[in-house]
């Protein structure tokens, strides 16, 4: 299976200050209802927007949602604007990264590290690195 090809993967301060540098570009959260609900949102509130949601996995089971690009599309972002793509880790984003660029989305980023990080030497998230860990706002439903 092929790579796939997408703008590249950018820290979450890059993005940060991405978003904070440039109005038109937009944040996709591609995690689950679930995640969104228990373990928070990136708060754009100080950026005067909000982050789009639509999921990537559809919850409880986990599969590809298959209306993904559509559900993008019907947010009204424009396929021309940047697109910085956020997940618990960076592994959803990267694929949605990938699938929205080859759907004609021109400049899809992925976040690298995603919300929560990569596990630490405990097995949990949220300690090593990522949006949360980087000090970046977010709130918990």
């Amino acid at each position: 299976m092929s790579e796939g090809i997408y703008a590249g993967d950018i820290g979450p301060k890059a993005a940060w200050d991405a978003m904070a540098g440039n109005d038109k570009v937009a944040l996709l959260d591609v995690r689950t209802s679930a995640e969104w609900a228990y373990v928070g949102l990136p708060d754009l509130s100080t950026l005067a927007r909000q982050p789009l949601l639509v999921p990537w996995l559809m919850f409880p089971s986990m599969q590809i949602n298959t209306d993904f690009v559509t559900q993008v599309s019907e947010t009204g972002v424009d396929p021309e604007q940047d697109l910085l793509i956020l997940c618990r880790s960076g592994v959803r984003s990267k694929a949605a990264a990938i699938a929205l660029t080859a759907a004609g989305f021109s400049t899809c980023y992925n976040i690298s590290y995603g919300f929560e990080g990569d596990k630490g030497p405990a097995g949990h998230r949220g300690t090593i690195n990522g949006w949360k860990v980087d000090g970046l706002a977010w709130v918990q439903g």
